[in-house]
């Protein structure tokens, strides 16, 4: 199946109006032109025109409305000073999220303690540096903290957050289809992927190598149309946690005037995982040199999807990785811990995707199947299926292929595999490709082209066995010549050369 970087991305999303809770509406500005439909969610009650940002999410005028400790507010924004050596109170305030109210509350104290000094006005604005005082007590800081960017936001209004933007959606056959409109999916497939991405738990993809299966859990994103707020990073116990990743949440264009800029309005996100996953990447990680904890995978994906693929093939054990998210999975709570010791939950609320192409059984029991509570089979195709996928590839890559080509190419998975998938199709067009071009002939995907590429494609069963090497056949030859000799030896008791005596007695 054709993956593009395109096709993997969420939908652009403007949100005219994304409720995140109910005390806040954040409206963005309508569009010129009545945009498409996105992927019909559950519907949303429109906010009046105007009402802009909640409270609880509108950039804070005073200090205490911050919600995390003065000293680390100070501590930011001496390093945003520190790093500038000279700028002005607004410029450092923008660039850790901060009113231009609170960083002038925050620059006077500072002065007043002697750890800034003012250098005059830049327009309206003044210039400040740190004194000797103010840069080694920032500097004695960094080194337990370096962290100088987005200020956090408390892990009471995260909480509530994430809690206030759990998915409620309204799921039909028609709107699975157009979440899978670039793939070749059967009805009967997408009666069992709506259920299971409605239901609870975790959703199960099984079946051979090569089916979609990957594909069919990247494109599981689109069934969201909405938007919701990341965090830059969040406080807990005067720690620091970031959250957002630029290369996993997509903010939407333009952000909601009025903002926070400690948060960011960004279409849901999909966290896709693989053969590299570690028990270390489902727990806080402490960053030493920085003094920053990063979130683990499942926080990234909150309010939306984590993807384990290949699962069973990670470094760790299906049964460890699972145990770690089974009371996740069922209280939807997670319980983190920090490098001091001190523990803390968060809400665990995504729609967990786990595919793989071993047998389920050899995963684990009956208890760690059952946690995986929606098995969904994902097979071969049909040959109706498989003809439309190799058209249309072949269309897209500038190949003309033939009725008979196509049977043929069907004739070789049947011969080689017992049955029809899907990537043979993009995989024998772009052999073909290299093939043309290097004999600089037409690109025609016929049958003396399928015999061509099935050559290198497929594994020829009577060459499987590789010759032994040079010493392996001089050990062999030792190993006959040894047992020769003990034979010898069991015939000629005495040790008498026959072919010696032979010789003496001429």
């Amino acid at each position: 199946m054709g993956n593009t970087a395109e096709q993997l991305q969420p939908k652009p999303i403007c949100a005219e109006t994304v409720l995140v809770s109910d005390e806040t509406n954040i409206q963005s500005a309508p569009p010129a032109e009545p945009a498409p439909a996105p992927i019909q969610t559950a519907p949303k009650q429109a906010a009046p025109r105007g009402a802009g940002v909640g409270p609880a999410y509108r950039m804070p005028a005073r200090p205490e409305d911050l919600g995390i400790p003065d000293n680390m507010v100070e501590d930011l924004f001496c390093r945003r000073v520190l790093a500038s050596r000279r700028t002005t109170i607004r410029q450092a305030a923008q660039e850790i999220g901060l009113s231009q109210s609170i960083a002038t509350i925050v620059a006077e104290d500072l002065r007043t303690r002697n750890e800034l000094e003012f250098h005059g006005l830049d327009g309206r604005d003044y210039m400040v540096g740190l004194t000797e005082q103010g840069r080694q007590n920032t500097m004695e800081a960094m080194r337990d903290c370096s962290y100088s960017d987005t200020l956090p936001v408390p892990l009471s209004l995260y909480i509530q957050t994430v809690n206030a933007q759990k998915a409620k959606l309204k799921i039909t056959r028609d709107n699975v289809k157009a979440a899978f409109n670039d793939l070749v999916v059967s009805d009967a497939l997408l009666d069992q992927l709506g259920p299971a991405f409605l239901n609870d738990g975790a959703i199960f993809l099984y079946g051979p190598p090569g089916t979609g299966k990957t594909s069919l859990a990247e494109r599981m994103i689109r069934i969201h149309g909405d938007a919701i707020l990341i965090p830059h990073a969040i406080e807990v116990d005067g720690e620091i946690i970031t959250i957002f990743d630029p290369a996993v949440h997509h903010p939407v264009s333009p952000q909601p005037t009025g903002l926070d800029p400690r948060w960011v309005l960004c279409a849901r996100p999909i966290v896709i995982v693989g053969g590299e996953l570690t028990m270390d990447m489902v727990d806080l990680e402490l960053d030493a040199k920085s003094g920053v904890y990063r979130a683990p995978l499942q926080m990234l994906a909150s309010n939306g999807i984590l993807v384990v693929d290949d699962f069973g093939r990670q470094a760790i054990r299906p049964s460890d990785l699972l145990n770690r998210w089974i009371i996740p999975l069922s209280r939807n709570v997670d319980f983190l811990k920090l490098a001091n010791g001190s523990k803390f939950t968060v809400p665990f609320e995504l729609k967990l995707v786990c595919s793989t192409n071993l047998n389920p059984n050899s995963l684990g029991d009956d208890a760690f199947l059952r946690r995986l509570r929606n098995k969904v089979f994902v097979g071969s195709i049909e040959e109706e299926a498989f003809n439309w996928i190799l058209a249309r590839v072949a269309q897209a890559k500038g190949l003309q292929v033939t009725a008979e080509g196509a049977e043929r190419l069907r004739e070789q998975a049947q011969q080689h595999l017992g049955e029809l998938r899907p990537y043979l199709a993009v995989d024998f067009c772009e052999l073909a490709i290299g093939i043309c071009e290097y004999e600089g002939i037409a690109r025609n995907l016929d049958t003396r082209m399928i015999d061509r590429v099935a050559g290198v494609y497929f594994v020829n069963e009577l060459a499987a066995e590789q010759p032994k090497s040079s010493a392996e056949q001089a050990a062999a030859l030792a190993q006959q010549a040894a047992a020769l000799a003990q034979s010898s030896a069991n015939a000629n008791p005495l040790g008498f050369d026959p072919f010696e005596l032979t010789l003496h007695g001429g």
